[in-house]
């Protein structure tokens, strides 16, 4: 009994979490449509923010590769005065990244719903 009992408050702790992190990406991100986001993003800074072996497969043209494990140390070749359009793969990494960036000051933020797996206009890749 007391099994189920850590088990049912583990996954209540997830869920809460989970539901926490939601709202707080909701509310310092605007998650955009593809054609929102293509109205905006050639006036503002378009960081692509997955590996650099996933931006060398395609990119969005005119993106930048600033990878999540990154950010951090390359934070500054972003600039807090305009635009910032985040996106990943799916979504996950861009909301993480966005939530980094609005702790450091950075407030007009946002990302391609669904991610490049759902972009449908021209991409650049190497190969």
């Amino acid at each position: 009994m007391d099994i189920l009992y850590f088990i049912l408050i583990a996954v209540g702790a997830i869920l809460t979490y989970s539901i926490v992190v939601f709202l707080y990406q909701r509310k310092i991100l605007k998650t955009l449509t593809e054609e929102e986001f293509r109205q905006g993003y050639r006036k503002a800074q378009l960081i692509d923010v997955r590996e650099p072996n996933e931006f060398e497969a395609g990119h969005i043209l005119g993106s930048r590769n600033i990878p999540l494990s990154q950010l951090k140390m390359r934070m500054k070749e972003i600039r807090p005065d305009k635009p910032v359009y985040l996106y990943c793969q799916s979504g996950t990494r861009s909301g993480r990244a966005a939530q980094f960036l609005n702790r450091k000051g950075y407030k007009d933020l946002s990302q391609l719903q669904g991610g490049f797996k759902k972009w449908s206009g021209k991409i650049k890749s190497k190969n």
